[in-house]
């Protein structure tokens, strides 16, 4: 596929082109249309109104989704309270089989959602089969397995259910956010009503029919679909406990105020502006391997992407040439095709919202650099992978989030400049750090202000480990032993 051009980089050969391999999509069971999941069924939205989620590589509809309006919130919130009493009664052991089951079930099924995922969200193939959906299994299997053992999870701390709580979910992981949330609430006693993003509902639904068919007692997970207005029907809900909300910074901040005064517990995880620090010492094959990882493959789709690159000036030419190599041997297209690195932008809006950020940078007087690739004719939203270099600290691309194929790359001469560069931010969600030296991994990492540090690698995920942001990233944890405390409430002894 490619041909040395020196001993440093890789110059990609056009003359050779991989033959497609699509994932077929001819065992998956989709139907036409989806209802409402209340009280282990699916009913109908009590004003009849549906609207299109739309696979973003084609432009075409998959299926009609109902819309929830406030008397199916209701209903679902009714169902959740009303189950809540027995799923508390259960043993922790038996709260555990539940969650085991559907664990099971998930890894039975795991084709389907991988290429339902895909279908829907825009995500290469194999994103959804070697992350989103193992992952999804991976969090129920573990939150099972704390069922019956918070005593000691807590102890002298006689923890409880906090009691019916909404979840609201976004576009990007849709499956794993559903398991993230789901998990940990039900081992703990709680009862749910989620949302699953507007763009994004199908692998909620798909779930919806594996709650079904573990025997999960009726009313204990609910699945509304629908727009914003819906979600923010959940959090006003008088009979809601726990809000548990990943999404946008802005939203975050409307959540936060309208329940402030209320009895009602918070968790949010929200918007990332991630720094990736390249130091002089590092490997530079593998850190821009792990950047390419980090801000491309999921085209930048992740709010803890390392969307900014901060790379220590003796080494910057060497990391943007091998960058901008490894960039031109990207393949945009077919999320099916297990070929495909960067698959389609979520939706039109979101597709929208990108290009203005690649304007804006252009007319602050950055420099960009997209890759020659060829995007897929015909309907579909796309993006090349783009770098902007020669940027600074103040210009919009640097500080806002873009949820795009986008980095930019900044250079420093210290760690105590990287350290300031890297912090002068908003957000605080995540940080990767590259270099050859220990020392310097522990003064980094203690120094950056981000609640995910990692060190020689990047978006590495595991159920065992709290995840969560500082300053407009979120509050709360999720993951791990902090998500359990998110659902639980402690009557001291």
């Amino acid at each position: 596929m490619s041909k040395t051009k020196d001993t440093f980089s890789l110059q990609f050969d056009t003359t050779w082109q991989y033959d497609a391999a699509p994932e077929s999509a001819s065992h998956i069971r989709l139907q036409k249309g989806y209802d409402l999941f209340i009280d282990n069924k699916f009913v109908p939205p009590a004003d009849g109104k549906y609207f299109n989620t739309v696979n973003p590589s084609t432009g075409k509809k998959i299926a009609e989704i109902a819309r929830a309006s406030q008397a199916d919130v209701d209903l679902a919130v009714q169902s959740a309270r009303k189950a809540l009493g027995p799923w508390q009664a259960l043993s922790g052991a038996s709260r555990g089989k539940y969650l085991f089951r559907i664990a099971r079930l998930i890894q039975e099924r795991e084709r389907e959602f991988s290429v339902i995922e895909s279908m829907d969200g825009g995500k290469p193939i194999r994103e959804s089969k070697t992350i989103d959906v193992p992952l999804a299994s991976a969090h129920f299997f573990y939150y099972a397995g704390w069922a019956d053992k918070l005593e000691y999870a807590f102890p002298g701390r006689n923890p409880k259910p906090v009691g019916v709580a909404a979840q609201i979910i976004p576009w990007n992981f849709p499956l794993l956010m559903a398991a993230w949330k789901i998990a940990p609430a039900l081992a703990t006693g709680n009862t749910v009503v989620l949302k699953p993003a507007e763009t994004t509902p199908l692998t909620a639904l798909k779930l919806a029919e594996i709650i079904r068919d573990a025997g999960l007692p009726a009313g204990v997970v609910n699945i509304l679909t629908g727009a914003g207005d819906t979600g923010a029907m959940m959090v006003e809900h008088p009979d809601i406990d726990k809000i548990a909300f990943t999404g946008s910074t802005e939203v975050g901040k409307l959540i936060q105020k309208r329940l402030a005064g209320t009895h009602k517990k918070l968790t949010l995880e929200l918007g990332g502006k991630g720094a990736n620090i390249i130091l002089e010492d590092a490997a530079i094959d593998q850190a821009v391997e792990g950047i390419i990882n980090g801000i491309y493959f999921n085209q930048g789709h992740v709010c803890c992407a390392g969307s900014r690159l901060l790379v220590q000036e003796s080494v910057a030419d060497l990391v943007i040439r091998k960058l901008k190599d490894r960039m031109e041997t990207l393949i945009v297209g077919d999320p099916l095709d297990k070929n495909t690195d960067i698959g389609a932008i979520n939706s039109a809006a979101q597709l929208k919202s990108i290009k203005k950020y690649l304007k804006k940078g252009l007319a602050e007087g950055t420099e960009l650099y997209q890759s020659s690739c060829e995007l897929p004719s015909g309907s579909g939203y796309w993006c090349r992978p783009s770098l902007f270099t020669n940027v600074a600290q103040s210009n919009t691309i640097v500080q806002e989030e873009i949820f795009g194929p986008v980095l930019t790359l900044q250079t420093f001469r210290t760690l105590e400049e990287a350290l300031e560069k890297a912090n002068n931010t908003f957000y605080g969600l995540s940080a990767g750090v590259w270099t050859d030296k220990g020392s310097k991994i522990f003064k980094m990492t203690s120094g950056l202000k981000a609640g995910i540090v990692w060190a020689n690698t990047y978006n590495r995920f595991d159920p065992t480990s709290p995840f969560g942001g500082y300053k407009e990233s979120g509050i709360g944890r999720e993951g791990g032993l902090h998500g359990l405390a998110s659902y639980i409430k402690f009557e001291d002894r």
